[in-house]
């Protein structure tokens, strides 16, 4: 089995930063892809950012240009770098991974709050 840890949530100004980082362990050789998602107050949870074990990324239209994706094999984690942040991408975070072990699977982090005001 994988598990996820996320942190790096908090408070931040409009257009101030945040990098949010998501450890992985466990059986992290079946992993296929891990990704951000987010999820407002009363929204339904978005994907925000993904990308997969060789290295392909994808976003959202809403941070094109503004997150960004990446990892760092070595310390088996995923980091989310938030850039330009505005009141509306106040959410839930959550780190997810999917792969395969024996079938199809998806594990999802604890989630942290990320919250863009003055």
């Amino acid at each position: 089995q994988v598990q996820l840890v996320e942190s790096g949530g908090g408070l931040v100004q409009p257009g101030g930063s945040l990098r949010l980082s998501c450890a992985a362990s466990g059986t992290i050789f079946t992993i296929k892809a891990m990704g951000w998602y987010r999820q407002a107050p009363g929204k339904e949870r978005e994907l925000v950012a993904a990308i997969t074990s060789g290295g392909s990324t994808d976003y959202a239209d809403s941070v094109k240009g503004r997150f960004t994706i990446s990892r760092d094999n070595a310390k088996n984690t995923v980091y989310l770098q938030m850039n330009n942040l505005k009141p509306e991408d106040t959410a839930v975070y959550y780190c997810n991974a999917d792969g395969v072990y024996y079938s199809d699977y998806v594990v999802w982090g604890q989630g942290t709050q990320v919250t863009v005001s003055s």
